[in-house]
């Protein structure tokens, strides 16, 4: 959408990606700093053991994407068992935007557990016919707007992996952004896992680049498939450095993101024919559903940044059964900067103008 361009304010994420998120990361750096070189070097050692600590694991390696770190995790844990069987949700990542990877580049059988629509269960877990070398979770399972299941089962489902030698690898691209609903750290959240793997551009806002952080022999492979990935570049430091600085700046700012996130959820809530999913939201991620077509719905939006210079999305998706339309929102520093009475207003103005223009079919 036009107007969203062109928004004064926009409600959702820390800022436009553009090239002064790497310039404000390097500001004080020191230029004479030796970069990392082709995987190893103190820039890049340093962060790996920093996050190790962070995330509770014995050891930790820096990749350029989190698509290669767990292709690696789920290779290494089938190789493990020698059974080339791993399970996971229906819309995680690895299903349904990676291009068939596992089956393409590794023979992987992904086994797809419980219902699209739904987090996975323990009983899902339980009801697996044979055997699977590992089971990956997203926390939250971004698709069905960032769910989180109650920590309980995530306990229940981790002692039914351990007692029966299934390794449980984490997919939490978005883990830091869900301490604040669990009240956990991120070690504690991650000693429920063998392995976890981490983002440094959706929450924390760096350049690219993820950790995967597990026991000491795990990350050992994992540094020989990332070499066979081509993942060891000659300097990965741009991105270390901006995963590095954006981290210090963001980490303790989580908390506020959650906080906002419910809130602007609640203001949602209240405009005619909207709803978030999750109702509450359980991170600083949740997605929004309108009862019109996209068709219906992006002049009224446009008009209202317009008005107000405030831009909710720059896109609309459409359900396929009911015609409605939807997107995702993932609060950062963005949100603090908007005026509360500018926002307020224009909610106000939106649930009026969805009253007045009701759907066309």
């Amino acid at each position: 959408m036009e107007a969203f361009m062109e928004a004064e304010y926009i409600v959702g994420g820390h800022g436009s990606r553009k090239i002064k998120v790497l310039q404000e990361a390097f500001q004080h750096i020191d230029g004479e700093m030796y970069s990392d070189h082709y995987g190893s070097g103190e820039t890049i050692e340093h962060f790996q053991r920093r996050m190790a600590e962070v995330l509770g694991k014995e050891a930790a390696i820096f990749f350029p994407s989190g698509t290669m770190s767990q292709q690696i995790a789920l290779r290494i844990y089938c190789d493990q068992k020698g059974l080339k069987r791993v399970a996971y949700h229906p819309l995680c990542h690895i299903e349904i935007h990676e291009e068939n990877t596992l089956k393409e580049l590794h023979q992987i059988e992904a086994v797809l557990l419980g219902d699209k629509d739904r987090l996975i269960r323990l009983e899902d877990v339980q009801a697996i016919e044979g055997d699977i070398a590992c089971l990956l979770l997203e926390l939250p399972q971004r698709e069905i707007g960032g769910q989180l299941p109650q920590y309980e089962e995530l306990e229940a489902i981790s002692a039914y992996c351990r007692e029966r030698g299934i390794k449980l690898h984490l997919d939490g691209a978005r883990l830091f952004e869900i301490t604040p609903y669990y009240q956990k750290s991120a070690a504690e959240i991650c000693s429920l896992f063998d392995s976890v793997y981490v983002s440094f551009y959706k929450g924390i806002g760096g350049i690219a680049g993820a950790i995967l952080a597990g026991d000491e022999d795990m990350i050992k492979q994992s540094r020989v498939w990332k070499r066979r990935f081509g993942g060891d570049l000659i300097g990965l430091y741009p991105y270390i450095l901006s995963a590095q600085y954006y981290y210090e700046q963001r980490i303790n700012k989580m908390g506020i993101y959650y906080e906002q996130a419910k809130q602007l959820a609640s203001l949602l809530n209240q405009c005619h024919g909207v709803r978030t999913l999750p109702e509450v939201p359980v991170s600083n991620m949740f997605h929004v559903y309108i009862e019109r077509t996209p068709a219906e719905a992006e002049p009224i939006l446009s008009r209202m940044t317009q008005q107000f210079g405030i831009g909710l999305t720059s896109y609309l998706n459409e359900n396929s059964e009911t015609g409605h339309c939807s997107f995702e929102l993932s609060l950062g520093d963005r949100y603090e900067t908007i005026p509360e009475d500018r926002l307020q207003s224009a909610l106000i103005w939106l649930d009026e103008e969805l009253r007045s223009h009701g759907p066309k079919r």
